[in-house]
């Protein structure tokens, strides 16, 4: 059995050029990777690093949960989770979209600001555009940067 981190490194190294370009949304830092918790943090380390500390800490809550309600749909709401901040950091079109809907999102102080609202509606549609967009769960804890979870279109 072939390791799966390996082959996420394999594919970015084997690629004859740092960058692929695709017609439907331009272009990728990297391969998507498999929706593996290896494949997905080796493909977070290379597009952001500074992210693996928050992806561990969501990895414990999510394991903590787990335990708790004796159930693996906190595991797997990670996993989607961090496979879509993969696919949304790896493609600067949807990364630099889903930055700029953030900073509206924590620059308002009030939910019924128009900012929020037009940086909320930026998010989900950002996370809508990702083909391992985030599915709404029965989780009782929302993901690092949301107030809640979106589904897909």
């Amino acid at each position: 059995m072939s390791d799966p981190a390996a082959t996420v490194v394999d594919r970015m190294s084997n690629s004859s050029s740092p960058v692929s370009t695709q017609p439907e949304h331009g272009q990728e830092l990297i391969p998507q990777p498999e929706r593996t918790p290896d494949a997905v943090r080796v493909a977070l380390a290379h597009i952001a690093p500074h992210r693996l500390g928050e992806m561990e800490r969501h990895k414990e809550q999510a394991l903590t949960a787990a335990i708790a309600d004796g159930t693996i749909g906190h595991l797997q709401h990670w996993l989607t989770y961090w496979h879509a901040q993969v696919e949304i950091e790896r493609r600067p079109d949807l990364s630099a979209r889903y930055q700029r809907a953030l900073a509206a999102v924590h620059g308002t102080d009030s939910k019924d600001d128009p900012a929020f609202r037009f940086g909320m509606t930026e998010l989900i549609a950002v996370e809508r555009a990702s083909p391992t967009c985030l599915v709404a769960s029965s989780t009782t804890w929302s993901s690092p940067g949301t107030s809640g979870s979106t589904s897909c279109s």
